[in-house]
């Protein structure tokens, strides 16, 4: 850390414990609840992550946690290719991925049809739009 940066922490930490004074007393139980269920998952997390070396951060429960044994973890030990979530993700984007296909067809066969009511609707003969000068002359005239 550089000097502003521990400066910076220590007028936070001072700002912090001023304040968690005018916490009400139920409110800070809860948050020290919740902060002793952030660390005991940080130390599953690590437990899981550290090679299997037999080091173990104190109170992590590797062997009853219910660990990964091979691969990365995801949430709760569960591997990370199990999650719903992940596979309610990927058919979303799938599914999205086809009806946008869809719609991008319909839209082409839509201007096609567009093209040819035009054509067909139109007052010249049909040997004018076969006719290689008739394209020519379009060409230079849309330019």
């Amino acid at each position: 850390m550089t000097a502003k940066e521990d400066l910076f922490a220590k007028k936070i930490a001072g700002y912090l414990d001023r304040d968690s004074a005018l916490l009400r007393s139920g409110t800070a139980y809860r948050l020290q609840l919740a902060r002793a269920k952030a660390l005991d998952r940080l130390a599953d997390t690590v437990a899981e992550t550290a090679p299997a070396s037999g080091v173990t951060i104190a109170g992590a429960h590797g062997v009853a946690g219910g660990g990964v044994a091979g691969g990365r973890g995801g949430l709760r030990g569960h591997p990370l290719w199990s999650s719903r979530g992940l596979w309610l993700g990927i058919a979303l984007i799938i599914v999205g991925g086809v009806v946008f296909q869809q719609w991008q067809a319909t839209q082409a066969a839509r201007e096609i049809e567009e093209t040819d009511a035009a054509i067909l609707s139109s007052d010249l003969p049909i040997d004018a739009y076969l006719d290689r000068g008739f394209h020519n002359w379009l060409t230079q005239v849309g330019d």
